[in-house]
């Protein structure tokens, strides 16, 4: 064990491990990346984080550089759970539900807790947290809060930020923050502080005061983004919060030890409508009239032909009594939740526009019954766990999002990019928010497959770009998409992000390589040659 490890263990109260095994788990995420970090720390609560923070801020002082990367999971398919130097791993310990308040639905949780189980424990008290992600049986809030996750509900009840009520956070001094709306009187008091905290205040209100106009240009036309720092959200008529600039900052402006979330009345009873269609313009047209009805969906998603081929191939009876072939060309299941009267009414809007355009369609009112049709979008698992050749699907052009109206041209675009290269991929998404996940398959074992794949995301999050749209819905930037952020904003918003990472973190000790001052460069050289998700007592979704 190293000097630093022996210094750390003596003054935490959670374990500090450096045994190879230990490190080499930790080397892979659910990216197509590897970075072996130096130690590994199983926080047992904040002050062990805060220690640590402390500790290697004054190393920093002196010219040592030790990055902290906050982890959860490590599901993250952008590498941002990965570091060459301290991960702080929270699972372990830091996992519990602090308090549920089940008169307002407030509940305030370790970062470290999984999101599935935190899920069960709400309806159990007639609540839910609805932006949950594909991933929420084997990931964690704090991971889901440090992306900004969102998922298929997003669509109706908004990203993880519109939950988010307040946070605590070890900022890259090891101080301890407390986050929230701020009144003009308690952000005056903020910004007398003679602390790190006060600096921050000061600093990052006088860039907002300087960059308005800037920051006000990061917006974009579309439903989510997780792509840069929600700079813009910070200061408004309704005062002063850096909880949104927190969230969605993948760990590389503090690390958040603590979350209190609002969560909305769970309704168990849902209404499933599926349709089927054999022309994208229809598609696209059915979806903009879906997403009109005075009472929205709660969800749609959507599945492509070659995802149902793909998976037939790969077990032909997994979707035998669900589809027959010939495959649609696309597919939208269409779920609504609201009050059963409310339900029914809508239900019968949704299903005439789906008489309208699509080629047929299927509702179902039971739990079995949709069980089955779900089938159609969660057989993506099969095909995102199958290997055959080398061959795989590979998390590397996906989460891109545009405005619903060029929805029909990114469809058209991605199945063009994937013609061009004679490639095989599944298309799905949350087609209702206008995003796509696109995991095509490649060998990353041969050096071509290699290069096929930095070729594939210059042209795929080139055409996003294109289409006005951003390189991240969801998922964040990480190592994988901080490359093509200054494309997205430019660069006068880029180097406002720059300005934001160097106010939180001067010494570049929190989460470097992810967000900003990322080259395609820079990331070759940490691509594995062989990819393979390690989380197989559950099933890999997205």
């Amino acid at each position: 064990m190293s000097k630093i490890a022996h210094y750390l263990q003596e003054h935490l109260a959670g374990e500090v491990i450096t045994s190879d095994d230990v490190l080499e788990h930790f080397a892979t995420d659910g990216s197509i990346l590897s970075v072996r970090p130096s130690v590994v720390i199983y926080p047992r609560n904040e002050n062990d984080v805060r220690k640590t923070a402390r500790f290697t801020w004054q190393l920093a002082e002196r010219g040592r550089i030790i990055p902290i990367t906050a982890r959860g999971s490590g599901t993250d398919r952008m590498g941002a759970a990965l570091g060459s130097g301290v991960i702080l791993a929270f699972p372990a310990h830091m996992n519990r539900i602090i308090e549920l308040n089940s008169k307002n639905g407030q509940v305030t949780v370790d970062p470290g807790i999984n999101y599935g189980k935190l899920q069960q424990s709400l309806i159990t008290h007639g609540q839910f947290l609805p932006p949950f992600p594909a991933s929420l049986e084997y990931s964690t809030v704090g991971g889901a809060v440090a992306n900004n996750a969102s998922g298929e509900k997003t669509f109706k009840y908004g990203d993880t930020l519109a939950y988010v009520k307040g946070l605590r956070v070890v900022l890259a001094n090891g101080e301890v923050i407390k986050t929230g709306r701020l009144n003009k009187h308690d952000l005056n008091k903020k910004l007398g502080l003679a602390t790190f905290e006060g600096e921050i205040y000061r600093a990052v209100d006088t860039l907002l005061e300087e960059q308005h106009k800037t920051a006000e240009t990061i917006k974009r036309n579309v439903t989510k983004n997780t792509a840069g720092y929600n700079v813009q959200s910070i200061k408004n008529k309704d005062g002063f919060d850096l909880t949104p600039l927190f969230v969605g900052s993948q760990g590389t402006l503090g690390v958040i030890t603590e979350i209190t979330l609002e969560t909305m009345p769970h309704i168990p009873e849902t209404t499933l409508l599926v349709g089927m269609f054999e022309d994208i313009q229809q598609a696209h047209k059915a979806l903009i009239e879906l997403r009109a009805l005075s009472s929205p969906p709660s969800a749609i998603e959507m599945v492509d032909k070659n995802v149902l081929e793909l998976v037939s191939n790969i077990n032909p009876n997994q979707l035998k009594e669900v589809v027959q072939q010939p495959f649609p060309k696309l597919i939208l299941l269409v779920e609504f939740d609201d009050n059963e009267r409310q339900q029914k009414r809508v239900a019968k809007r949704a299903a005439r526009i789906l008489e309208k355009y699509a080629t047929g369609y299927r509702a179902a009112m039971t739990e079995d019954e949709q069980t089955q049709l779900w089938k159609l979008r969660q057989a993506v698992t099969t095909l995102i766990t199958h290997v055959d050749n080398g061959l795989k699907a590979l998390p590397i052009i996906e989460d891109g999002i545009v405005p619903l109206d060029k929805y029909a041209d990114y469809l058209e675009g991605v199945y063009n990019m994937l013609e061009s290269h004679n490639l095989v991929a599944g298309v799905w998404g949350h087609a209702g928010d206008g995003e796509l996940h696109v995991q095509p398959h490649l060998d990353l074992s041969q050096v071509g497959g290699r290069q096929m794949l930095f070729k594939l995301m210059e042209e795929y999050y080139g055409l996003v770009t294109d289409l006005g749209g951003s390189t991240s819905a969801s998922g964040g930037d990480g190592r994988l998409r901080a490359p093509f952020l200054k494309s997205v904003y430019g660069e006068e918003v880029y180097t406002l992000f720059q300005k934001i990472k160097q106010i939180f973190d001067p010494y570049g000790i929190l989460n470097p390589g992810v967000k900003v001052n990322v080259t395609l460069d820079d990331i070759k050289p940490l691509l594995r040659h062989e990819y393979s998700v390690r989380w197989h007592d559950h099933l890999p979704r997205t």
